[in-house]
């Protein structure tokens, strides 16, 4: 009876009901649900990695109390544990379960036990009570609360829903600091907005009793971050509300509004004011809960003299976001408010397939450094012959107009000129002269087409950048900056930067290469064009490891460290501005002919799917490596490759294994076979084989159409390997045939009324394949 059953029939016939039996669904707050946990790792030309699906999540007030992985009756009922477990470990459940309908297995997932289980399944409130082994009032009335999904438009990923779940729990239990730890381009502020959604339709407040609705504060140390956030909690009433900001202060005559439950500001906003701070114009205990956005940044510095603010309203619960795990660079942010409560790392997100993947182009050039021998024209300061200068010097101390570009050409010249970019720059200045240069050798006729965004450009460039985060605009399509851009822009579908300038801050690091993360349709990986050698930061074990103890700084003599206007730099120093920078810079003008002796060398590096950077040598030595496992010899690899239905298959083993079309195409270039066939590349790499191009491969096949095959049908042969010539080994895949077809007759039955039976034509396909790939 079971041997015909499908796993779709087990769950139906058997597993469904035993869950209604015990409530599940039914019971007010309970829910089961099947869920996509994450699509798997984006690759190109529109494909993912394996993606996983969990066939149960138990959801119960709010909670994913238990996952089921479900087996059909005819295997065992512990073919699923493996699963199962890894569902639960994702989602945090307490306890997951593995089930064929006929027999059940149960796995605590916090103490360790598991074993056979006897039915009747366990109701919501017994599972309910197993996990929660202690009554919280605030925690029920928290699930009580539905998440804000927009009717169910969206629904959460599994990692917010776990940031958002331990953020309230530690509320419920009563702590007053709270840390998450996501990567840039997760969602932060989504996660925000719904704690503050469940803590205010379920009345939360500092009283402990749900009379009123929570004041909740969301501080932020630039304007952008302010307004996006503002603009994202737009499903709150209106009267609930309100943005602090200088020109609302103004029209109430210098008097900060009070009138609303949710508050969004800038920690400079809130330092101003005629007499005291505009912050202490409100009560101490006046906000019950304080959002904290890039807190590593702002208040929980300790020698920020913003971290009044958070003193000041030291009653409140206070939450802090950060996208940069524990370092030595950011212990005081940690010791504040304690270790996270949930993290979510970069490495974690690209895997899953939240977050675009990238690749390093490592640009080292002739004039990387620069030594004055006399024979170069110095155009402003003084010079002497023999003086050195090295990468931290350029653009801050010299200037050479000709090296940047010659930069600038170099990536223009190897973009895709209508994709959108980010050029980081040394100051304000040479953001200009590159924005300038880029449009001097840019091919767009469009004057717009790139512009400068920094402190010093303003309201027009806050203008700039609204273009150039709106998808639907193509102009600008290039912003060149210093400072201000390396957080809080929000533009999806970025598919360069270029790093102009030295990045010292790993934690800066990290909030520039997630400007690309984010994804958009289309968009299968981004690449960094690295002038000044920050690739080195990968090779740095702070590098999206796991949090370190950190080693605590000592006060600096002085007093606090001001960190200037609305758009501060977040590392130290004014926006868009270079510690003890220089006011007189040297100019030099190269002498005739040094230009054109600029040379650049261009290495490529990958993210492996360990969470690492690796380089092309080590990715080649990786690829053999699973291609020995994959192919015994030669003769397999050219049984795989001749069948185009074997070869749709092994190209998908490849993939799983990480090695996606846009990789195995840079690998045509490393092994110097760009106009060969992939199977050439990889006969290269397993054997030694020398390869050969696609032309003569397609010559040889020709001349055994022309005996094979006779009239129309060779004709259609020689027309399909002209066009495996020009564009690869794509143009003969199972599917191709019809296209060909289609477009040489008209339609598929023409095709066969011209050349006879469909069979006979696919044989001949095959043949041809067959010929190609003999030698």
């Amino acid at each position: 009876m079971t041997l015909n059953e499908t796993e779709a029939d087990t769950r139906a016939l058997r597993i469904d009901p035993i869950l209604a039996a015990a409530g599940w669904g039914a019971v007010e707050g309970s829910k089961v649900r099947r869920e996509v946990i994450c699509p798997g790792r984006i690759m190109s030309g529109g494909k993912r990695g394996k993606s996983l699906s969990c066939d149960y999540v138990l959801i119960y007030k709010g909670h994913k109390l238990a996952v089921l992985e479900a087996k059909k009756a005819s295997v065992s009922h512990r073919n699923g544990v493996g699963q199962a477990k890894d569902y639960a470990t994702r989602l945090a459940s307490r306890f997951a379960y593995s089930s064929n309908g006929l027999g059940w297995y149960q796995i605590d997932m916090q103490s360790g036990s598991e074993g056979d289980m006897a039915l009747p399944f366990p109701t919501p409130d017994e599972l309910w009570n197993r996990t929660f082994a202690v009554h919280n009032n605030w925690r029920d009335r928290f699930g009580a609360v539905d998440f804000e999904t927009d009717g169910g438009k969206w629904e959460l990923r599994y990692y917010q829903h776990r940031a958002i779940t331990a953020a309230l729990d530690a509320i419920a239990e009563g702590d007053r600091r709270i840390l998450l730890t996501l990567a840039t381009g997760t969602g932060k502020t989504s996660i925000a907005f719904q704690i503050a959604w469940k803590l205010f339709q379920s009345k939360w407040n500092l009283s402990g009793e749900p009379v009123r609705r929570p004041r909740i504060l969301f501080l932020a140390d630039r304007n952008i971050l302010a307004d996006q956030a503002y603009n994202a909690f737009s499903a709150f009433p209106n009267d609930a509300v309100t943005r602090i900001d200088p020109d609302t202060i103004r029209k109430n005559k210098g008097r900060a509004s009070k009138n609303a439950s949710l508050f969004f500001t800038i920690f400079q906003t809130f330092m101003t004011g005629d007499g005291e701070p505009v912050y202490q114009q409100y009560p101490a205990d006046f906000f019950d809960f304080i959002v904290i956005d890039e807190c590593h940044r702002g208040g929980a510095k300790d020698e920020s003299e913003w971290r009044a603010v958070l003193e000041y309203f030291e009653p409140a619960v206070q939450l802090g976001l950060t996208a940069t795990p524990k370092r030595k660079h950011n212990a005081d942010t940690y010791a504040y408010f304690g270790e996270p409560v949930y993290t979510y790392a970069l490495k974690d997100g690209i895997e899953d397939g939240f977050l675009t993947p990238f690749k390093v182009r490592q640009m080292a050039s002739t004039i990387d450094e620069y030594v004055y021998d006399g024979s170069d024209d110095v155009l402003a300061g003084e010079i002497e012959a023999g003086k050195a200068f090295t990468e931290d010097d350029f653009n801050t101390r010299i200037i050479i107009p000709e090296r940047e570009l010659s930069r600038v050409k170099e990536f223009m010249s190897q973009i895709d000129q209508r994709q959108k970019t980010l050029v980081f720059c040394a100051t304000q200045d040479h953001a200009a002269l590159v924005r300038d240069l880029i449009n001097q050798v840019k091919a767009s006729t469009n004057p717009n087409y790139c512009h400068r965004v920094t402190a010093d450009d303003g309201a027009v460039g806050e203008q700039h950048l609204r273009d150039f985060q709106d998808n639907d605009k193509t102009i600008p399509t290039i912003l060149t900056t210093s400072q201000k851009l390396s957080t809080g822009v929000d533009a999806r579908n970025v598919r360069h930067i270029v790093l102009m300038r030295p990045i010292k801050s790993m934690i800066e690091f990290k909030q520039i290469i997630g400007r690309g993360t984010r994804t958009y349709e289309g968009k299968d990986f981004f690449t960094i064009w690295d002038f000044v050698k920050a690739y080195e930061n990968f090779h740095d074990p702070q590098w999206d490891g796991p949090p370190e103890e950190p080693v605590q700084p000592k006060a600096k003599p002085g007093g606090p460290d001001p960190t200037g206007g609305d758009e501060g730099d977040p590392f130290g120093g004014g926006d868009d501005t270079t510690v003890n920078e220089p006011t007189a810079k040297i100019v030099v003008k190269l002498a005739d002919g040094k230009e054109r002796a600029i040379r650049y060398i261009a290495s490529t590096s990958y993210w492996s799917s360990d969470g690492r950077l690796i380089s092309a040598q080590e990715f080649l030595n990786r690829l053999f490596g699973d291609l020995s496992v994959m192919v015994p010899n030669e003769d397999a690899l050219r049984a795989a490759w001749s069948d185009p239905d074997n070869r749709e298959n092994f190209l998908a083993q490849l993939l799983d294994r990480g090695y996606d079309q846009d990789r195995l195409d840079d690998m045509r270039q490393l092994v110097d076979a760009k106009d060969s066939d992939l199977f050439d590349v990889l006969a290269y790499i397993l054997f030694t084989n020398p390869p050969i191009t696609r032309e003569e491969r397609a010559a040889t096949a020709e001349k055994g159409a022309t005996k094979d095959f006779d009239g129309e049908l060779q004709a259609l042969i020689v027309a399909i390997l002209r066009a495996y010539v020009a564009n690869g080994e794509r143009e003969l895949g199972s599917k191709k045939l019809g296209q060909y077809l289609i477009a040489r007759y008209g339609s598929v039955a023409e095709g066969r009324a011209k050349l006879g039976d469909l069979a006979i034509i696919k044989e001949a396909y095959k043949r041809m394949q067959v010929t190609l790939y003999s030698a």
